[in-house]
This record gives C-alpha cells, sequence and structure tokens, in this order.
C-alpha cells in the first residue's frame, strides 16, 4: 500500500512539474538565446524546448536587429512541438500582442503613443506603433497637404491613437491631431503677447485671391486685400510676396477661434483726410478707369481715392449704353467733382460736365429759323428723328412734315437713313429737345404774305359759296370768311349775296406763318373805316349820323 500511495504522489508531482514548466500555446512567454546561426536566433523557452525566430523580428524599420546571445527575450508560442520537434515561436507576435495591451490602454486613456512611418499604402501610411502596425490617412499627416513625406519616413514622433479594433487588428492613429494640439498651445502663447493696434513684423506664408496669411511667429494672421492699401487692389500680389518680411498693424483679435486680422494701410496716412480740400466741389481733375460695373464706372484720382461716374454722368446724348461702350478700364479721362461725402469715403463725379452741354452749343450756332440737314436715325408714329452735330436729334413732327398732305401720309415716303432738310423751329435746353419743321422749308407764304401784315386792306377774289361762309383767294393763298366776318350789319351777314368771281375788300385780322392762313373780315374792314372816318369828318357829339359823315367824305373827294 505504502508503494502506491508513493507512486501516487510522484505522479502528481510529475504532473505539476509539466504543468508549470510547459507553457500554454497563445501565449507570451520568456526565453533565452542560445545561439545565432543563418539568420535566425536559437532562443530557449522552457522545458527543454528550443525555437527559432529571424533576426528580421527584432529589428526596428528601417534599423539592423539588435540581439545577441545570452538576451532574455519575449516570444509568443503558436506550437508546442513542430514536425521536427521544435517549438513555433515569433518575437514580432509577442511584440504585437504587448503592443495591444498597451495601446488599448493608452486610447482608453486618450494619451498619446510612439511609432515610426515605414511604408506607404493606398490613402496614406503605415505606422509601427512597437509591434502592432497602424493605418496614417493622408489627411492626418500634417495640419497642411504633405507633398513629400520621405523626411517623415522611419522617425520615430508622437500620435495619437483615433480609433481602434483588436479583433479586426485594425489602428487608426493621426500625426495631425498632435500638431493641431500643438499649435494651439503655440497660438496661445504668442497672441497672449499681441494686442490690437499693435504693429509687428511678420512673414508672408501664403497668398490667395482675398488677402494674404502672415506668420507672426508660429500664429497665422489674415491680412485681407482691402486693408493692404488705400487704393484699389485687384490681387494681394501686387502688394505682397510670399517669404517677405512686412509691416503689420493687428486690427483684431478672437480670442475664442484665435483668428488675427491684420493691416497695412492702417499704418498709412489715410488719404480720405485731405480730400475735400484737394478735390473742391465743380473742380476737374485727370484720373484712371479702375473698375467698370453696369451702373458706372470707377475713377481713381489719387492713390486710395476713387470715386464713382454714374452712367447718366457720363455722356449728355448716350443714354441706355453701357458704361463699357464709352470708357475702358485704366483709360486716363477728365472728370468734374459732383458730391463728396467723406464719411461714406464717397465721391460722386461726372464725365459728361466736363464738356459744353451739346443743346447749349445748338441753340447757340443754331437760332430758330436756321436750315439744317440729316439723317433720319428713327421713325416713329409721332414723327421723325433727325441726326444733327454732336450726336444729338432734333424731332419733325408729324403736323410740320408737308404743308400739302396730312403727317400720316407724308411721313410714309420717309425711310431710316434718308437725308432730309428742316427748319430750327424751337430749341428746349434744360429738356433736351430740338423741333425741326420740314414744310417751314417752303417759303411761298412768306413771300405771298411779305407785305400783308395785321391791318392791312387786301383785295380777294370769292372762289367758293358755303353755309358757314365764303372761301376766298389771294395770291394763290386760300382763306375761308366766317359768315359772323362778312359783315357788321347782321343782316347782311349772308354768303349767298356774294357770287363766285367777285372781288372783295377785307381786311387781314391775323397771319399764321405755321398754318399758312391768313385771317380775313369785312366787318374788321367795314369797322376800320367808321373809325377812321369819324376821326376825319365829325365826332360822336356832332348829331351826325355815319351816313351824313360818308356822304360829305364822298361829296368832298368828288370835288
Amino acid at each position: 500500500m505504502a508503494q502506491n500511495a508513493s507512486m501516487e504522489e510522484f505522479e502528481a508531482l510529475l504532473n505539476e512539474s509539466f504543468d508549470i514548466d510547459t507553457p500554454d500555446e497563445g501565449s507570451v512567454v520568456k526565453g533565452k538565446v542560445l545561439a545565432i546561426e543563418a539568420g535566425q536566433a536559437i532562443i530557449d523557452v522552457g522545458y527543454k524546448m528550443e525555437g527559432r525566430v529571424d533576426l528580421k523580428e527584432f529589428a526596428q524599420p528601417g534599423e539592423a536587429p539588435e540581439i545577441n546571445v545570452g538576451d532574455e527575450v519575449e516570444v509568443y508560442l503558436r506550437q508546442v512541438e513542430n514536425a521536427r520537434g521544435e517549438a513555433v515561436i515569433s518575437h514580432e507576435m509577442a511584440r504585437r500582442e504587448a503592443a495591444w495591451d498597451r495601446l488599448e490602454k493608452a486610447y482608453a486613456d486618450e494619451n498619446r503613443v510612439e511609432g515610426a512611418i515605414f511604408g506607404r499604402v493606398k490613402g496614406g501610411f503605415t505606422v509601427d506603433l512597437g509591434g502592432a502596425v497602424a493605418f496614417l490617412p493622408g489627411s492626418q499627416v500634417d495640419v497642411r497637404p504633405v507633398r513629400d513625406a520621405g523626411p517623415l519616413m522611419g522617425l520615430k514622433q508622437p500620435f495619437q491613437i483615433l480609433k481602434m479594433d483588436r479583433r479586426r487588428g485594425n489602428i487608426v492613429v493621426s500625426r495631425r491631431a498632435i500638431l493641431e494640439e500643438s499649435r494651439a498651445e503655440q497660438r496661445a502663447e504668442v497672441i497672449s503677447n499681441l494686442a490690437e493696434g499693435q504693429a509687428v513684423d511678420g512673414v508672408v506664408k501664403n497668398i490667395t485671391e482675398y488677402g494674404a496669411f502672415v506668420d507672426l511667429g508660429g500664429v497665422d494672421g489674415l491680412l485681407h486685400v482691402t486693408d493692404m492699401a488705400w487704393r484699389r487692389v485687384n490681387h494681394p500680389s501686387e502688394i505682397v510676396n510670399i517669404g517677405e518680411t512686412i509691416k503689420v498693424q493687428v486690427i483684431k483679435i478672437n480670442k475664442e477661434t484665435h483668428r488675427i486680422s491684420l493691416g497695412m494701410k492702417q499704418l498709412q496716412d489715410d488719404p480720405w483726410d485731405t480730400v475735400e480740400a484737394k478735390f473742391p466741389l465743380g473742380s476737374v481733375h485727370q484720373g484712371r478707369v479702375t473698375n467698370i460695373t453696369d451702373y458706372g464706372a470707377f475713377v481713381e484720382l489719387e492713390p486710395g481715392v476713387e470715386g464713382l461716374v454714374h452712367v447718366s454722368e457720363m455722356s449728355w446724348t448716350k443714354k441706355n449704353v453701357h458704361p463699357g461702350k464709352i470708357v475702358s478700364t485704366s483709360q486716363e479721362v477728365e472728370v468734374m467733382v459732383l458730391e463728396i461725402d467723406s464719411q461714406k469715403r464717397r465721391v460722386s463725379l461726372g464725365l459728361k460736365q466736363t464738356q459744353r452741354n451739346p443743346w447749349e452749343v445748338f441753340a447757340e450756332t443754331h437760332p430758330e429759323g436756321t436750315h439744317v440737314e440729316g439723317e433720319i436715325k428713327n421713325i416713329t408714329e409721332f414723327g421723325l428723328f433727325v441726326g444733327l452735330d454732336n450726336d444729338i436729334d432734333g424731332m419733325v413732327h408729324l403736323s410740320d412734315i408737308s404743308w400739302d398732305e396730312r403727317g400720316e401720309e407724308a411721313i410714309q415716303r420717309f425711310h431710316k437713313g434718308d437725308t432730309v432738310q428742316a427748319v430750327v423751329t424751337e430749341t428746349d435746353v434744360e429738356k433736351e429737345r430740338i423741333s425741326l419743321s420740314m414744310k417751314a422749308m417752303d417759303d411761298s407764304f412768306s413771300d405771298v404774305v411779305g407785305g400783308v401784315s395785321r391791318g392791312s386792306i387786301i383785295t380777294v377774289a370769292v372762289t367758293a359759296i358755303e353755309d358757314g361762309g365764303i372761301e376766298v383767294e389771294y395770291e394763290g393763298m386760300k382763306s375761308f370768311i366766317r359768315r359772323s366776318d362778312l359783315s357788321r350789319d347782321r343782316s347782311e351777314q349772308r354768303p349767298e349775296r356774294f357770287g363766285v368771281g367777285d372781288k372783295v375788300d377785307v381786311r387781314v385780322t391775323n397771319v399764321d406763318q405755321k398754318s399758312r392762313r391768313l385771317g380775313l373780315s369785312i366787318k374788321a374792314r367795314e369797322i376800320a373805316e367808321e373809325k377812321e372816318a369819324v376821326a376825319q369828318y365829325g365826332s360822336s357829339d356832332s348829331g351826325a349820323s355815319l351816313g351824313d359823315i360818308l356822304g360829305a367824305a364822298l361829296n368832298r373827294d368828288d370835288e
């Protein structure tokens, strides 16, 4: 019995020794380097088990392996015994397991980890985190796009773990997060030493369409294009160059976003302080067109001072034309100062005011009655527009086209581009209107009535009898005498007492050049004769009748 007991105890001790000395597969164990041969290290992992590991597993990225006989290393036991009776072990897998444990703790504590970029893959780079391989996206390499990552390869540096999945073996890290954190600390320190209104030196780092970024010693500020100079700047490159050191003023600091606004023109004299003295109202100056819009053109009077020539002030005659058809960019022009608003920094300029009003010039050089010739520019339902000197037009109204035809009929004979002659009848400078008459070119009426004036007594021939009066003719000119003007005596105001071809003496009551009509009256002649007879041969107090007076006058004439 005693012998059986001792055998059982021995077996138990033996099994216990096996449990202690033989490690489990899939675990990390310590081993001792026995020898180095044929590019491999022979490692004793205990319980008379040896395994082989390639020397490259002991090398850091880009470095030679560091291992010597007698070193104690950790290996991962993949298999206790293979076909050759050796343990299957891996130092790299041991490092990976240890690294994952360490990285998971760092990820949980949001701590940085150290690693080295050792390879390039699609969309980014691979990073060795001391045994575990992580993915570094291209967007997370730096705060700005990196064109050449060569200098970063194999360099040990800190990274921030963005996410990790041990089961899938995925780790994503960021170098940019570390840099941004460092930059934020640096920015905070630099900004704490800056104050609004302070003048500082900076280096131009980048130029965009809207301005330039200036490095103030670890923090960037934006120098907007509108703050580079008092004058209009089309592109920042006109003022600054990349790498140039410039003096700027701190305009504004946003403590929350750490954004800094800078200015250069604030360190220079403001030209608007002397605008009213240099450019008094009504003065004329030479300027350069800097910009053209739909509503006008901007003209630079001096660097930093621009004024607007509104489209309505560009030309006396071109009313509905785009400003670009009148002036061009960079053109030198003469302008007149019309208005200044220093508070709003606005100057209103006039281009047409530097030239004489063409309607005033026309009124001076073409008084009423002047004959003009021009080309028909346009035909409307109410008349013809004729081109005159200095790009101005005159209008011939329908009623002024012909004496003999109705205006609607006469206008049909004309076409755009025809050259016509007319007489200036009126010039309204304020309304910019010139009235012309084509029918006034016919002077036959003036020739006929040249010696006839209001009050003249002329002899006419009756050409027609109508109910309302009689039609008469004088030197080929037709006129009409109304019934009420046929006699002073109401009973004699009968048209039928006249016959066609009768000669009648009449008094001229009106000479209308525009209508080419004579106002005639028999009644007015009789009244005028009565007044004359009374004045010569009697008075209203004599008691003599008109018949007595006229009879006496006739008798005297006979004698």
